[in-house]
């Protein structure tokens, strides 16, 4: 790319784990510089104790710089609150009320720079009967009626990966971007704020219009699949195919087609998209049974011909290698074991690249501090564990230049 989106833009990511820690990804894959606040020793806890090693660490920290400071030191305040100025966007994702407990809360922040986009994200929100509750992903799912959507009704189980918190970064970032724009226009900064609980939200939107749709019935995995008119259908190859035809009468005759089942379409359970939606579990029962009479390869060509929605389901190494996907550049070329997934858009064409490697606690310390502090103030705060870097164990700056 010519020049990323966000080149200018700086962020302070006060972030653990993955909601906020994935928003301040894409923000960096699109060229904002990400400064990254962890624990000195240790670092964040997703490093899971192999530093730049852990592959999940790694997909949401790669492009990002490491800032290891003590932030129950005041001293270690003091100086986030003096690089703070520098920075257009501080972004954390702590309990409610504990960054403003260390005295870096959104009044004193905007204080020090009065256009900053201060964003917190937590669990529940700053208030009501769940605002101190601990919040993972799977909590986020539960409450916000995941799980529910996703099982059969009276049997919930959980998901296979983290809805939750990866659609808090997305939410995230689309409302850091959205004040970002207004900053542009006003000048004033922002508060934003979030929660898993709301962003949850934008993935069951629709379920929550079909509970007001069903009688304020709460919808379960099969619910919607009447009116959706989807299948999963094995076939007799053992691969599986996807169907969706909607309420278009149009894929439904498609389908007839593809099936060489034309009687169908006088069947007076599914002559019209009200009948089918009615009689849907019947027609499962029918579809699937012709699918069992061919393999995969065939039906796909079969679909394909008559114009029929459908795909074949893939599982991650499959998503990974189908053409689509290396068209699209959706990800990095593999190293290490560990491709990184690009950010889902392309501009003038391009998708931006997160080339970039994946830091080591505390790599950055000193650079950062040495924006504010000069170099014996810097070598103090690390001799007294304030601030953590590589070169820690190193001679003192006044030292290292008596013997140069």
């Amino acid at each position: 790319m010519r020049r990323k989106p966000l080149q200018n833009i700086r962020v302070l990511e006060f972030g653990g784990y993955i909601s906020a820690p994935y928003a301040s990804s894409l923000l960096a894959a699109l060229g904002a510089d990400v400064v990254k606040v962890e624990r000195p020793g240790i670092g964040e806890d997703f490093r899971r104790a192999k530093n730049d090693q852990s592959p999940y660490f790694r997909q949401y920290n790669a492009g990002k710089r490491s800032f290891a400071v003590d932030l129950k030191d005041p001293r270690g305040v003091e100086l986030v609150k003096a690089v703070l100025p520098r920075f257009d966007v501080l972004l954390e994702n702590l309990r409610p009320g504990k960054l403003a407990a260390l005295g870096l809360g959104p009044q004193v922040c905007r204080e020090l720079r009065p256009d900053l986009v201060y964003t917190s994200v937590t669990g529940f929100g700053d208030g009501g009967p769940l605002r101190a509750r601990a919040a993972y992903d799977s909590i986020g799912q539960a409450v916000g009626g995941i799980y529910s959507i996703m099982s059969n009704a009276g049997a919930a189980q959980i998901s296979g990966t983290c809805l939750a918190d990866l659609v808090t970064g997305l939410s995230t970032a689309t409302g850091i971007l959205a004040a970002l724009v207004g900053r542009g226009s006003s000048g004033l900064g922002e508060h934003v704020e979030t929660s898993m609980m709301e962003a949850v939200s934008t993935v069951t939107i629709d379920a929550i219009t079909q509970f007001f749709d069903d009688g304020h019935t709460d919808p379960s995995r099969q619910s919607r699949h009447p009116q959706a008119q989807n299948f999963c259908l094995k076939t007799a190859s053992g691969q599986d195919i996807t169907l969706h035809l909607s309420s278009s009468q149009k894929f439904w005759l498609a389908l007839l087609d593809a099936m060489d089942r034309r009687d169908l379409a006088d069947d007076p359970r599914f002559t019209t998209y009200t009948q089918r939606w009615d009689n849907y579990f019947e027609l499962v029962d029918i579809v699937q049974a012709e699918f069992m009479t061919k393999p995969a390869d065939e039906w796909e060509k079969l679909l394909s011909e008559a114009d029929v929605p459908f795909a074949p389901v893939l599982g991650m190494g499959g998503y990974l290698s189908h053409p689509q996907t290396e068209w699209l550049k959706l990800t990095e070329p593999e190293t290490d074991d560990l491709a990184l997934v690009r950010p889902p858009w392309r501009f003038s064409g391009t998708r931006p690249d997160r080339g970039r490697t994946t830091p080591r606690v505390g790599q950055h310390t000193r650079e950062i501090a040495a924006e504010v502090y000069d170099e014996s103030r810097v070598d103090e705060l690390v001799a007294a564990g304030v601030l953590f870097t590589e070169d820690r164990f190193e001679k003192p700056a006044a030292e290292r230049k008596a013997s140069a």
